[in-house]
Formats: structure tokens, sequence, C-alpha cells
């Protein structure tokens, strides 16, 4: 797993130790009270080694933690040490160039309790003549923001990583610290960013589970039909494998499907830029859901693996899957989202993003609500306040033979599991409601 809090020397002196990449349980972050705005700003730079080779380490860092507890300080030196292997994904294809085309994609990590950490990076090439190498810059938070911290990110990269402009909180104070924004402060409703040529507000979205999606990523590069498939996959906890050149595409997509899900989490491995030095993963026997960039297709495909899904972004096709996926959604319900789909693939240039992350999200949640809408009523409340949910009944209580041979397999995912045990304790029933 991948973890938490240190110092810059520490990722630069030792190798670094790979987090394992594993979702656990759907975190509160966004609703938790006195939540970072964001934990670290890194810029991460190609150093040449004695070998020739060129390795991704830590330039810049702020905050610089201090005085932290042993374990503390422990956790911060393997998040430091993971951070340059996914900015840099790549392996040793690193060379300098005189031109690049400037990238945005993220990265999760997880800690051993199984919260994660988002990385929201900018690759570009610095400023100057002649040959250059890239390099990144990578806000790491807790939070689920892609698109506010998309602003942050570009704003720092526009005034460089040494300039400390002030964040003014909606109300006008300035935060203290010598830091371009809060070190460790929550975030308020709005903040603005004083950058060298604009003033940038940031509000955090009250609703933040489609703020990171772009579906129209998806359906641009996918038929309905497949993503259909995918969604198949995905909702029975299969291994998924994702390929593309770019790492944008890769974060992009796998981000959408994951967010299909919803209200739902994805509760396993979850890598959506694997590093080359991590392509083992998908030999891992239990479900994942990672992306890999297209080069690596024949190791991939080498590697002695179990059961995966392999679907091909640049092509827009599946390389690889069970044989079964057509036939794991309910008909009715499977045509329903198809139609739904082909609407708005068919309406892409009328829909804004927004409106069609609104209007697919709609699509899947509405199969959620026929299927397991009347979870709560399955609940059984003792007079402590105690939930126990009846699983039979639940699985009974549809009328259609194909909903219930689904629900039967659903109910046994580790995703509904979790989403259950929260709303196992989500209610105080009533005096002698029991």
């Amino acid at each position: 797993a991948t973890e938490g809090k240190d110092e810059a020397p520490a990722a630069e002196n030792n190798p670094p130790r790979v987090p394992q990449g594993k979702v656990g349980e759907r975190s509160s972050v966004l609703s938790s009270a006195g939540q970072f705005f964001f934990e670290y700003l890194v810029v991460v730079s190609l150093k040449k080694t004695p070998e020739g080779h060129y390795e991704p380490k830590i330039t810049y860092q702020f905050p610089k933690r201090e005085n932290l507890l042993r374990g503390q300080k422990e956790e911060e030196e393997r998040l430091l040490q993971a951070i340059p292997l996914f900015c840099f994904p790549d392996g040793n294809n690193r060379v300098p160039v005189t031109e690049f085309t400037s990238e945005t994609f993220s990265f999760v990590l997880t800690n051993v309790d199984g919260s994660r950490k988002i990385g929201y990076c900018r690759r570009l090439l610095p400023s100057g003549r002649g040959v250059r190498l890239p390099e990144v810059f990578c806000i790491i938070s807790c939070l689920g923001c892609f698109g506010l911290f998309s602003k942050v990110r570009e704003g720092v990269a526009l005034g460089g990583p040494g300039w400390c402009g002030p964040i003014r909180p909606s109300g006008g104070s300035v935060w203290p610290g010598g830091g371009p924004w809060p070190s460790g402060g929550p975030l308020c409703p709005s903040v603005f960013v004083a950058l060298p040529r604009q003033l940038i507000e940031l509000t955090r979205p009250v609703d933040a589970h489609l703020e990171h999606v772009e579906f129209q990523a998806l359906l641009q590069r996918l038929s309905p039909d497949l993503i259909l498939r995918i969604f198949a996959s995905a909702v029975l906890e299969r291994r998924l494998i994702f390929l593309a050149e770019e790492l944008s595409v890769l974060s992009q997509c796998i981000h959408a499907v994951a967010a299909l899900l919803y209200p739902f989490t994805w509760a396993h491995t979850y890598i959506p830029v694997v590093p080359e030095c991590l392509l083992d993963t998908v030999c891992c026997p239990t479900p994942f859901m990672v992306g890999i960039q297209r080069r690596h297709l024949e190791r991939v495909l080498e590697q002695p693996m179990e059961e995966a899904l392999i679907v091909d972004l640049c092509e827009g096709k599946i390389i690889r899957e069970v044989g079964d996926e057509e036939e794991i959604l309910p008909v009715k319900l499977q045509n329903e989202m198809l139609m739904s789909l082909n609407k708005h693939n068919n309406n892409n240039n009328v829909h804004t993003s927004e409106q069609v992350n609104a209007l697919v999200s709609e699509a899947f949640v509405h199969f959620f609500v026929r299927l397991v809408g009347h979870y709560s009523s399955h609940i059984k409340w003792s007079r402590s306040g105690s939930g126990s949910f009846q699983e039979r009944p639940f699985c009974k209580a549809l009328a259609s033979k194909s909903c219930r041979r689904f629900l039967k397999k659903f109910v046994k995912t580790n995703m509904f599991s979790l989403f259950i045990e929260e709303a196992e304790k989500s209610r105080i029933p009533q005096e002698g409601n029991g």
C-alpha cells in the first residue's frame, strides 16, 4: 500500500518502495470537517544517473514537514518515494527534447488504512532553449476535486514552484504561512489564488462524484455496446486492463469507468497509470482496474495472468474477454442503458461535457435503483440501533428472474458489502422498530 508523509531527501536517497494501489472503503473525505486542501506540491525532474539513465527525483517540495512521529515519518517517506515513479511511469524511455506536448493526468495511491491520495499532474517542458527534459508539477491531495486542482496546478506551473502568492478565503483574510496556498488548512467554500497574471477563484463542488469525470472521453473511444460489456465486468469485480499511449487518456477513461459504478465504489487494486516497473500487477489473482501504456501490450500478454478483460482505447476494441460479458446484465435494463448511451453518443455536439456526465450517470444510477433501490426495506433494526441486512428476501423481492440471477452475484461483491455495512450503521431506529 502507499502511504503518507516526509521529506524530499528521503525520496531522493532511498530506492522507492512502491504502493500496491488498493482502494479501500469509500472515503468521507469531501464531507469531513477540517479536511486538508492538499498535502503536498512537488516538482519531479529527471536527473542523470552515473549509468547514463534519467531517473525521476523530487526537486521541489512544499510544505516540508517537521517534528513527525516515527510512524508518520516512515509513512511520508514511502509516499515521497512512490510519487516520482507515478509522475514518470514510462520507464527509461526518457531523452532530452526541444519540443514536448504538455499532458495532464492523475494517479491514485492508497494508504494502509485503505484511504486514497490522488496525484494531479501536469507534465511539460520547462521554459528555455535547446534540448531539455520534461518535468512534472504534482499536487497530492485526499480530495477528489479534479477540476479544482487543475486550476491550481496550471496556476503553479505558470508562476513557477518557487512563487509564493497568497490564497485568500472568501472572507478576505490571508492564509498564514509563506506558501502558494494553505499548509494543512481546511478548504473554505471559496478561495482565491493570486497568480502573477490573474486572480483565480476556487470553489469546492457540493457534489464531487462527477467532478473528476469525463464520460465524453469514454464515449469518443468506445462504442456504447463495449462500454456496457466493460461495466458488466466491473460490476462483478473482475480484472480489467486498459491500454492507451497517452497518460491523460488512461486516467480519464479509467476514472470514467469507475464512476459508472456510483453510488458504489471500486474496492480493489486501482491504478489508472501503471509504472513500467509494476507491469507484473496484471498477474495479481484478485480483482484490479489498471491502465497500461499500449507499447507494453506484448509484455502484458506474456504475463501468466488469470482471466481479464483487456480494452484497447486506441483502437476502440476489446482484445481479450471472458466471453460472458453480454449475458451478465439483465436484458431489459441493459437495453435501456444501451438506448440511453446511444442517444448521448449521437448528441455529443449538442451537450456540454457536464450535461453528458449528468445524463450518462443518471442512466447507470437508474440501473442500480431498479435493482437494489429496495435495500433499506430489508435491513432489520434491533432496539439497540444496530442493523442487519436480510440478503435472501432482498434478492427474492424482484419479480424478474434475470434481475434476481444478477442480484445473487452482485450481493457477493466487495463493493455491495461495503455499501451495506455503511447502510447498517446509518440509521437510529425509532422506539419499538425491531
